[in-house]
């Protein structure tokens, strides 16, 4: 199993509505993708320009191909990472 955990903070906060908005879909899509077990987002309620993606992919594989996917390159890509500052975590499950 593949762990991802993704912190992203908003550049200007007169985006977070449409960032919000973008990652929504992008979660619909990307939970539709084979190999993915969970996809999540979640928005804090300390700080309204952030941002955190949980995602378990059963494999590497199913990962690399979720960013050729439709919810990658269409979404995620081009119209959320120029707007973020992206600090991606791989993780382990410490208790399974």
């Amino acid at each position: 199993m593949i762990y991802v955990n993704v912190v992203l903070t908003v550049k200007d906060a007169a985006d977070v509505p449409q960032i919000r908005s973008l990652l929504s879909e992008q979660c619909r899509l990307s939970r539709l993708e084979p190999g993915c077990v969970r996809f999540e987002v979640y928005h804090s309620t300390s700080d309204q320009r952030i941002f955190i993606l949980n995602e378990h992919w059963e494999t590497q594989g199913a990962l690399d191909v979720h960013r050729t996917a439709t919810a990658y390159t269409t979404i995620y890509q081009p119209q959320v990472l120029p707007k973020v500052d992206r600090v991606p975590h791989p993780s382990e499950l410490v208790l399974p």
